[in-house]
């Protein structure tokens, strides 16, 4: 029975109404000695209690997407097939041009939001290069089968969950594809292809986007194999400039992490409440010793690099929750590399989805400024058009206002 599925959900619902009527019926009918009247009846409350826990837990998984499945609560996954040591370049000395096509087959994506705006396709990819073998979702923009669309290749937007968080967050308690499928139709933001790859890779770890030998090649999955898929089997842009990558929590900081590192992969990067340091989070395989930490803190990549990477970033935060850290890095930051922050008040609530997911649109119109607004049908090659304008096209407001990076700056 899934995790996440509602014949497990409406399993336990049933069991806690017996759980509630099991004592009113049985608690004083119980017989024989006092010890086991006792040891009865203090059964029937830990099985009411375990029952509530098991529901509000499954409740709260469900609302928020954080394990997909019983080896990913259990600590029982790994993904991870190989991992051999790749270098400083991710890709081993492997020529990645001269890979031969990768061809996948999709299916049809199940689960919370995995059927909205005309569905989401999963494919089981095996990773030639990182060496992991997982799951791939994909979203197709509303444009992408249209007569007029069909010799026009789209950008893409590589989504990550935070940890631990499941692959198909951005679709569910995100609900990306319903807030921005109107837009894309209203010609309101550019049409793009949304993919979210697993990120948790290892039972029980964070491994931080990190390609660690002998552990994990997080980043090599990410930046090198999940792209070179895409683009072998839809009418994607080439990297960098038709690429970004967003994220909330630790998937903002591998967001952030990645496009830094690799501009030659990522033309943008969006972070919800990020951090820098990867031993912020305890379980994060990337915090394990000074130089893990410093190769893959975007902060220290930035301010080391001799030739500044052509990135934009977009960065959210509040105090003491990404917004200290997305400062730090426009001060780190020299031209070509742009860094926007909004500034978030406490106000708007926690490091939770409520405060992530009206973001999702103001991320995406950033997006769309900064990788270039589309023309029209019918424009050069190379751009992807934009639908003409439809009725009931609506926008989605960011819960806490947003603030200008000049707003931002000003604060303490």
């Amino acid at each position: 029975m899934s995790l996440t599925g509602t014949p497990f959900l409406y399993t336990l619902i049933a069991l806690c109404v017996a759980a509630v009527a099991l004592p009113l019926v049985l608690w004083s009918r119980v017989r024989g000695p006092r010890a086991v009247r006792g040891v009865a009846r203090l059964l029937m409350v830990l099985f009411a209690q375990g029952t509530a826990v098991a529901l509000v837990f499954t409740m709260v998984n469900n609302s928020n997407q954080l394990y997909d499945n019983w080896g990913d609560l259990l600590g029982t996954s790994d993904h991870v097939q190989e991992a051999a040591d790749l270098g400083a370049s991710g890709t081993g000395g492997i020529a990645l041009e001269k890979l031969p096509k990768v061809k996948q087959t999709f299916k049809q994506g199940k689960g919370p939001g995995m059927r909205e705006e005309g569905g989401v396709l999963v494919t089981h990819l095996q990773g030639r290069v990182s060496g992991v073998h997982a799951e791939v979702n994909v979203w197709l923009p509303p444009q992408y089968h249209e007569p007029a669309y069909r010799n026009h290749r789209f950008p893409v937007v590589e989504v990550l969950p935070g940890y631990p968080g499941s692959s198909k967050a951005w679709y569910g308690t995100m609900d990306a594809p319903e807030q921005l499928a109107p837009l894309m139709r209203g010609g309101q933001i550019t049409p793009f292809i949304i993919v979210s790859p697993r990120t948790t890779l290892l039972p029980g770890k964070d491994t931080g986007c990190a390609n660690i030998a002998g552990q994990v090649n997080a980043d090599s999955w990410l930046s090198i194999d999940v792209p070179k898929m895409v683009m072998d089997n839809f009418r994607a842009q080439a990297a960098p400039n038709g690429w970004a990558v967003a994220g909330y929590s630790a998937g903002a900081h591998c967001a952030t992490k990645l496009a830094v590192a690799h501009p030659d992969r990522y033309r943008a990067a969006v972070s919800m409440s990020g951090y820098n340091d990867p031993a912020a989070v305890p379980q994060s395989l990337a915090g394990g010793s000074p130089a893990l930490r410093a190769a893959n803190n975007p902060y220290v990549i930035l301010k080391d690099s001799r030739v500044p990477p052509r990135v934009a970033l977009y960065m959210s935060g509040q105090p003491k929750d990404g917004y200290e850290a997305a400062m730090a890095l426009k001060r780190a930051a020299k031209a070509p590399t742009t860094v926007d922050v909004v500034f978030i008040p406490k106000s708007a609530g926690g490091h939770t989805m409520a405060l992530w997911k009206p973001q999702v649109v103001p991320a995406f119109r950033w997006l769309t400024q900064v990788m270039g607004t589309p023309q029209q049908a019918g424009s050069a090659p190379g751009t992807t058009p934009l639908a003409p304008s439809s009725a009931g096209s609506r926008h989605a407001e960011l819960a806490s206002g947003t603030a200008s990076p000049a707003d931002a700056a000003r604060r303490p």
